[in-house]
């Protein structure tokens, strides 16, 4: 049987966590193993070596009573560092989106979304991809716009890092690249680092658009 997907929810609001409970319940991948409704509790739960459960996903609402999902997000990658964080809030300011990617949230999604474009968010996450919501993009291709305004990406990457680059840009994790380019996974992850050190970008999201902006993924290669 595969290794269900498992989450954690930090929301303050108890209908939308009844939305998203009912949602991942009958998804037969995934599990709902604690949810909270301040990040305080949040935190509190991975101190005890006797309770404690890390989850693959932690779902981070922003605007929360007490620490804010933005001041929690450090402390929680510092709680559990092999959890991934996505963002799940109403918030659409572009000052939360960057601080949000910088501090190395893997995902930033708007309650406006589909109960399936979050699932399928979480399932990319899962996979060691990222997800970022349509609608808070270009505030991603702005930044990266004014930081890189002359680059040359063709050159600046190696053909295997540009190979990697593209098969990120159609989704593929890490792992079914690695398989699509005959190499291991760690040779992958080399690649992709490098892609981020040499485009100045926190994760797969920012070079996927920085990628975009610059025209790679309509070229002839």
């Amino acid at each position: 049987m595969k290794r269900k997907i498992k989450i954690m929810l930090v929301e303050d609001n108890p209908e939308y966590r009844d939305v998203i409970d009912f949602a991942i319940e009958h998804e037969e991948e995934m599990e709902l193993i604690n949810q909270f409704g301040l990040a305080e509790r949040a935190l509190q739960s991975f101190q005890s070596m006797e309770t404690r459960t890390e989850p693959d996903i932690i779902l981070l609402d922003l605007n929360l009573p007490g620490i804010s999902g933005l001041e929690a997000l450090p402390h929680l990658i510092k709680a559990a560092p092999n959890s991934s964080i996505i963002i799940l809030t109403q918030s659409d300011q572009e000052a939360d989106v960057l601080r949000a990617i910088a501090e190395g949230a893997r995902g930033y999604l708007l309650k406006s979304a589909t109960v399936q474009q979050i699932k399928d968010g979480i399932r990319t996450v899962a996979q060691g991809g990222s997800t970022l919501d349509s609608k808070v993009a270009r505030f991603m291709m702005d930044t990266l716009k004014n930081k890189l305004p002359n680059l040359n990406a063709e050159n600046l990457l190696s053909d295997r890092e540009l190979e990697t680059l593209l098969l990120m840009g159609e989704g593929l994790a890490r792992k079914e690249i690695a398989q699509k380019l005959k190499i291991s996974v760690y040779t992958v992850d080399t690649h992709i680092r490098h892609i981020y050190d040499k485009f100045n970008v926190p994760n797969s999201a920012a070079a996927v658009h920085c990628a975009h902006r610059l025209g790679l993924f309509h070229r002839d290669n």
